[in-house]
């Protein structure tokens, strides 16, 4: 549909035994993505204290940034000059942006993506404690008020692929509202039609810029499946955005988004990967705890992005196979092991506990980088290490040691 040149395909490859998991091989423009697997964030088109050639070297494939802040800063015309997000932040390889959407939940209510939530009581006017409501939603589009300068600006599903097209990233989010979790069932449907009919603006827009725009590499458009924990209502999402063409455009993968409770990760996932198309990759939006993510993969998700691990590093938290812990308590100021036995990232190979507790303490921002660095090798390492575990038929055996392991730990 979008003609001879497009260089943007999915193959699926090994499944998982009786679930819906598998391998794959997404091609982008810049470079193929072998599924399942992390893609880091980098929001603001940087991995927060991490250098890009570091991003590469810890294994990362892909990186994800934000177009809700690129807008903002430093503007999607300068990335569009530098000649699109890759190029701009010196990242050879493929690149994601998401579309705003997270920001109608972050900036709206103020809560995050997998919720515990303290109430049970619906509320479509509910707003986290000490938040002020920075985006109001209507039925044709989103008014930001800018968290540096209280700017207001109007985002529709058309500003966002104009955004996203001059960003120049391989893969593309549609412009979808991301509800929370206590938001009421009739807000819930409303909510899934408000974005399907987005998600229709967008793939128009979306074909009108391939067009306008056919001296930059094409772009793919994944469209985002919401419908909170209703089954009816996440695969009526599933199966309309499937279904959708317009002017002989289709989605070229599709997002699974929207507030979760963790117990039911996999059981959502595993309705809207049983509701869309087998040959189209599907990309879970914001997760990458460890038993998440296998929840996920085995669910049928191929990509994943989140900004845990490089947040979570700048406080301190250091992921292991044996769980979590904090580097800067008092157990390793004399601690002159690596950050975890046995780690091949850059930063166990040569420094040890105590330097990163002295480090901390001392507010030094090598901190950030070192912890960012082992964090997000964690990550992306465990991904791969599944992947390789479908291709060997040892899924469900990695999975049950790991996860034993990690909960033990």
């Amino acid at each position: 549909m979008h003609g001879p040149d497009v260089s943007f395909s999915f193959e699926a490859g090994t499944r998982i035994e009786g679930e819906l998991g598998r391998t794959g091989v997404i091609t982008t423009p810049h470079g193929t993505i072998r599924t399942p697997a992390f893609v880091v964030v980098g929001t603001k088109a940087t991995v927060k204290a991490v250098l890009p050639e570091a991003v590469a070297d810890l294994g990362a494939q892909a990186v994800l940034a934000n177009a809700y802040h690129l807008f903002l800063q430093p503007g999607f015309d300068i990335v569009d000059a530098a000649g699109g997000l890759g190029r701009f932040m010196n990242w050879p390889g493929p690149t994601f942006t998401d579309s705003g959407g997270f920001q109608v939940m972050s900036l709206g209510v103020g809560f995050k993506k997998v919720l515990a939530m303290d109430t049970t009581v619906p509320d479509d006017e509910v707003i986290a404690e000490g938040s002020t409501r920075l985006a109001q939603v209507d039925d044709d589009g989103v008014t930001f008020t800018s968290y540096l300068n209280g700017d207001t600006h109007r985002f529709t599903p058309e500003v966002s692929m104009r955004i996203q097209h001059q960003l120049g990233a391989d893969i593309m989010f549609a412009f979808d509202e991301l509800t929370t979790l206590m938001n009421t069932r009739d807000y819930q449907e409303r909510s899934v039609e408000r974005t399907h009919a987005w998600a229709a603006r967008c793939l128009a827009e979306h074909g009108r810029l391939t067009q306008e725009r056919s001296h930059r590499p094409y772009q793919a458009l994944f469209g985002v499946v919401q419908g909170a924990q209703y089954e009816d209502l996440r695969r009526q999402a599933a199966t309309g955005l499937a279904s959708l063409e317009v002017d002989g455009h289709r989605f070229d993968g599709y997002g699974i988004g929207g507030a979760l409770e963790k117990e039911n990760l996999g059981t959502i996932v595993g309705w809207v990967s049983e509701s869309l198309p087998e040959d189209k990759p599907r990309h879970l939006l914001g997760i990458s705890e460890p038993d998440d993510l296998f929840a996920g993969i085995a669910a049928g998700a191929d990509t994943f992005d989140c900004v845990n691990p490089s947040r979570v590093a700048r406080n301190a938290a250091i992921y292991t196979h044996r769980g979590r812990y904090n580097v800067n308590t008092a157990a390793y100021r004399r601690d002159f092991g690596p950050l975890e036995d046995g780690c091949g990232c850059y930063t166990c190979t040569h420094y040890s506990r105590a330097y990163l507790h002295h480090l901390f303490k001392a507010k030094e921002m090598l901190a950030s980088t070192l912890a960012t660095i082992h964090n997000e090798w964690f990550t992306v390492k465990l991904v791969d290490d599944i992947r390789d575990s479908i291709e060997q038929g040892r899924f469900v055996e990695l999975r049950t040691e790991w996860l034993d392991r990690y909960q033990r730990g």
